[in-house]
């Protein structure tokens, strides 16, 4: 049985990585989940991210986060190397643990594309749709899990974290257009994208967003749990 893809969305200071390791650790405690491994039908559970999910990934994340030359990374440039980080990760990690079975939890996957290359830069949206099916081969989520939060609330949550990369200091319009891209493709996409209420505390979140997953995970594996 292929295993399934689960990606966390959402703007700056959503909550992403917090929430991941949060549903990472519930997982492995969780009855259901535990039995699937006993049956060998879920033999793993990877957690990986974009960008820097693989040893080439790591320095295109350094240059999309960290980049501060005296030319600004134009938009196209930008959307090239997450492609190419893009590509790199689903054939190298992510479709490899599909295959096996395992189920994958990322940070951030094809929707950042289009809601921050897209909406936040303005860059053509066929365009994207076109390169991220090149990047991905047309590996689509199984569940998208859409931490839904004020793109303002985020930004002040990412200035208590201490310094900004380079994508944070981008300014409140340009986030704020993001989450407006966020939005737009919950709306378009209700088949996979799952909205979480962000703002509430971290406890909360991880319950519903556990809830969601709970449920999904009944819905495909329900012929093994009841062996």
């Amino acid at each position: 049985m292929p295993g399934r893809l689960l990606v966390f969305e959402g703007v700056e200071g959503c909550g992403k990585s917090t929430q991941l390791q949060q549903l990472q650790s519930a997982l492995r405690q969780h009855g259901s989940f535990q039995q699937l491994q006993r049956q060998g039908v879920l033999p793993q559970l990877l957690v990986t991210r974009e960008p820097g999910g693989t040893e080439l990934g790591l320095g295109l994340r350094q240059l999309l986060l960290g980049y501060h030359g005296v030319a600004p990374m134009v938009s196209r440039a930008e959307l090239l190397l997450y492609a190419a980080d893009r590509a790199q990760h689903v054939e190298a990690v992510i479709k490899p643990a599909l295959a096996a079975g395992s189920w994958v939890l990322c940070d951030r996957y094809i929707d950042s594309t289009v809601a921050y290359q897209g909406y936040g830069r303005g860059l053509d949206l066929a365009q994207i749709d076109q390169l991220n099916l090149v990047a991905t081969g047309g590996l689509m989520p199984d569940l998208t899990l859409w931490l839904k939060l004020d793109a303002a609330t985020g930004l002040a949550r990412t200035r208590q974290r201490g310094a900004a990369d380079r994508m944070e200091q981008a300014d409140l319009a340009f986030h704020q257009r993001v989450q407006r891209g966020f939005e737009t493709l919950a709306v378009q996409h209700p088949e996979r994208i799952v909205a979480i209420d962000a703002a509430a505390p971290v406890e909360a979140v991880a319950a519903d967003i556990f809830a969601v997953v709970e449920g999904y995970l009944q819905q495909w594996y329900t012929p093994n749990l009841m062996a």
